[in-house]
């Protein structure tokens, strides 16, 4: 048996596939060895019995996480994967990589990560290539959960919200000013707290605040990670996380006003990364002998 594991920083989704590809699935906590230490890993895995319970069954992981970019990095992740999983040979790689498979055709294509954070790649079936590097939630993550929930947070300590909307805000998170900004600034982790809040700009979808927000947010990742790229207006383009979906009108009117084809959005990548596997990789990799 052998796990394929796509991780955001937020939440990891696992696929256990048997021989005869029978497929079950888990969730824990996302890894990100920026932020996560190979014994987090290990304690975190621990605490999931119905995993346990396989591990010294499995003899093949891919791990495709996010941060996962350098072999420093991926190191962080193997090293408490095999403390679970003593008899797998482990494969980590960067979720960018997963992001491109998962949505792969049989055309080259622009794959986007709209998630706690966001990047962008150009997949042809052999080679990745990434024009534009991902620079994290500080820096970076254009059209993101950590982005809009930067806006989110600061337009709430400006009293910059829609009177109502900073009611319910105040509602349903009890927060001021200093508890915001410890978390921001002392507590770890600080990227999927502020995307913890995107449920509320969900929720609050069809107010035009968060409408021109998002669709503001998107056309800027769009401007820096896709247009980057030659011949973009006359290649795939494929967006993977669930913003994408939950506010795909805001998406689609961002990319028409760039004159971007939106060729598929899906939600949850695993189900493509997994397929891509089958057809492509598990006749010849890793775990042709499990």
């Amino acid at each position: 048996m052998y796990f394929i594991v796509e991780s955001g920083s937020t939440k990891s989704d696992w696929v256990l596939v048997d021989s005869k590809n029978n497929q079950s699935f888990y969730s824990t906590m996302g890894f990100n060895p920026y932020f996560h230490s190979s014994d987090l890993i290990e304690n975190e895995l621990k605490k999931h019995v119905d995993m346990l319970a396989v591990a010294d069954d499995v003899c093949g992981i891919y791990f495709y996480g996010a941060g996962c970019s350098s072999a420093e990095m991926n190191k962080i992740v193997q090293i408490g994967l095999n403390r679970i999983f003593k008899n797998a040979k482990v494969l980590v790689d960067h979720d960018l990589l997963a992001c491109a498979y998962a949505t792969y055709t049989g055309n080259p294509g622009i794959s986007c990560i709209i998630g706690t954070g966001s990047n962008s790649c150009l997949f042809d079936g052999e080679e990745l290539t990434e024009v534009v590097p991902a620079l994290g939630y500080i820096l970076g993550d254009e059209g993101s959960g950590s982005y809009f929930g930067k806006q989110l947070l600061s337009n709430f300590l400006y009293h910059k919200l829609p009177p109502h909307v900073e009611a319910d805000f105040i509602e349903t998170y009890h927060l001021d000013k200093n508890q915001i900004v410890n978390h921001v600034y002392r507590e770890p982790n600080a990227n999927v707290y502020i995307a913890s809040f995107m449920p509320f700009i969900a929720k609050h979808k069809s107010e035009p605040f968060f409408s021109e927000m998002m669709y503001q947010g998107f056309k800027k990742f769009m401007e820096v990670h896709v247009c980057c790229y030659d011949n973009y207006q006359n290649t795939e383009v494929h967006f993977v996380g669930s913003l994408s979906k939950i506010f795909e009108m805001e998406l689609n009117k961002a990319a028409g006003e760039l004159n971007i084809t939106v060729t598929s959005i899906i939600q949850k990548p695993v189900t493509g990364l997994v397929n891509y596997h089958l057809n492509y990789i598990l006749t010849k990799q890793l775990v042709k002998s499990c």
